[in-house]
């Protein structure tokens, strides 16, 4: 897209074009699932931090394309010896896209501001903060009240953003960051585009122009990249298209892993799947290998559990609960629930659907009869299932790293309450290091034995993009699409 074209503002109205022509410092990157908003301080899912986190927000800290915890707008850090005291030394010079600049207040406002104004479910991780004290303008010091070997790892999300209190006023049309990529127009139902923070502190981005095209239809998203509508897939949505791609030189295509677990949530505190032996049962019941040859062709990996085998208390459960109908069968009748009739309530996007299909057809075959209920992603499926926990089954991709956290919070909407589980949560935060990887392998057996949760698959890390676009990272690790290292190549 020509530059001169639009304007660099700090934020956009959100019903403004996205339309601009196409030039060669332009990349258009497509994606499935759009953001209803730009707040992810109280708007729960991935969409918004997909697009914002990195490239509009940054943090103290982010994730580098290993996993490892790497400075961004600290340049350095200590922690005390007894781990509850982090010092940060900030990076000189650096403005938030309104002209303010990026000092230890504003790690101040952000930090406290988790506690106090934002809504989401991870939100309580911040918990642990007890103050934070302005040492210096480019010195912040955090204090937790405990020690926690979570917490620097919570700053790479979206909880770690940085906001100055001059630049709150409506982040869900008009967002200000301190990255390196500033909102500039959006359409809804289309596309959102940033354009090059000229303000940026760091190194200036290869693309002054970025279109983020939302294509909910897997063929429409291929034949968008195949007729030169957009550049890159973000995240292939139709693995059998995947060879055709692979066999025309004109595109490249970059397999990895991912934090996705797709996940057949179940409502734990609805009847009758608060009983331990009906999510047992359904859990045998689950071909999780035919369902992922059928759903997505073979290509992602089956665990077994909420762990990816990037965390450090990966192992592998996929065989805990083999494919197994005659003792589903048994276990629904000695339970007591026979004659059962389920509502999975799914997200509308192509993965959930092709999944769904599936779990239908094998629960049918030991007489559980489940009602499929596409929802409107996200608005829709994350206010009635997410929110209001009306649903009793759900399949989702739980893309946050090391959400299994999640299975500590009772009122999460897996409607999951183990004194276990949240003990041990508790005991892995605060222990050593290789307590923390004992404690938490504990937990992911807990869950699996309670059936908390059937995993069906790990999502594997799919990107198709132009042979000319290069700095593509093959794992995704983190909330974010970085744009920050793609350029032409």
């Amino acid at each position: 897209m020509a530059a001169a074209l639009l304007l660099v503002v700090s934020g956009c109205s959100a019903g403004s074009s996205a339309s601009v022509s196409a030039g060669p410092d332009t990349l258009s990157v497509g994606f499935t699932a759009e953001p209803a908003n730009f707040d992810f301080t109280r708007t729960d899912g991935a969409a918004i931090p997909q697009a914002l986190l990195y490239n509009v927000y940054e943090g103290l800290v982010k994730l580098d394309s290993q996993g490892r915890v790497v400075p961004l707008l600290a340049k350095s850090w200590t922690v005390s010896q007894d781990r509850k005291t982090y010092d940060f030394q900030l990076r000189p010079g650096v403005k938030f896209s309104n002209g303010a600049p990026f000092t230890a207040e504003d790690v101040k406002f952000s930090l406290l501001r988790v506690k106090t104004d934002w809504t989401i479910s991870i939100k309580s991780t911040m918990d642990v903060v007890d103050h934070v004290d302005v040492v210096a303008p480019d010195h912040a010091r955090v204090v937790l009240s405990k020690p926690s070997n979570g917490w620097l790892f919570s700053l790479t999300s979206r909880l770690g953003a940085m906001f100055s209190p001059t630049g709150v006023a409506d982040l869900a049309n008009k967002p200000v960051g301190t990255g390196p990529y500033v909102v500039s127009a959006r359409k809804r139902g289309d596309s959102v585009v940033l354009k090059a923070n000229p303000g940026y502190w760091g190194r200036k981005p290869a693309y002054s122009t970025v279109v983020l095209k939302y294509i909910k239809d897997p063929t429409a998203l291929n034949n968008a990249l195949s007729s030169n509508g957009i550049d890159v897939i973000s995240a292939i949505t139709a693995p059998d298209s995947i060879p055709q791609f692979q066999a025309d030189d004109r595109f490249q295509v970059i397999q990895g892993t991912s934090n996705s677990e797709v996940t057949l949530a179940m409502n734990n505190q609805r009847a009758p799947l608060n009983d331990v032996r009906v999510r047992q049962a359904l859990t045998y019941a689950i071909d999780r290998k035919a369902l992922l040859d059928t759903a997505w062709a073979g290509r992602g990996t089956l665990i077994g559990s909420m762990v990816p085998p990037t965390d450090p208390w990966y192992e592998d459960l996929a065989n805990v609960y083999p494919f197994d109908p005659g003792r589903a069968k048994a276990m629904l009748t000695e339970a007591g629930a026979t004659n059962l009739n389920l509502r999975l309530r799914i997200p509308n996007l192509p993965y959930a659907v092709s999944a769904a299909q599936v779990v239908q057809s094998q629960l049918a075959d030991v007489g559980v009869r489940t009602t499929i209920e596409p929802l409107d992603f996200p608005a829709v499926w994350l206010k009635q299932v997410f929110t209001d926990h009306d649903y009793d089954l759900s399949i989702i991709q739980h893309v946050e790293a090391r959400d299994i956290t999640t299975f500590g919070k009772p009122k999460y909407y897996w409607g999951y309450d183990s004194k276990r589980v949240q003990q041990l949560l508790a005991a892995a935060d605060s222990g050593t290091p290789e307590q923390q990887v004992a404690d938490m392998k504990q937990v992911a057996r807990q869950l699996n034995t309670d059936a908390a949760a059937d995993w069906l698959f790990l999502f594997p890390n799919v990107i198709v993009a132009k042979a000319k676009v290069g700095g593509f990272t093959r794992n995704q690790v983190s909330e974010s699409f970085d744009l920050t290292g793609l350029a032409p190549r």
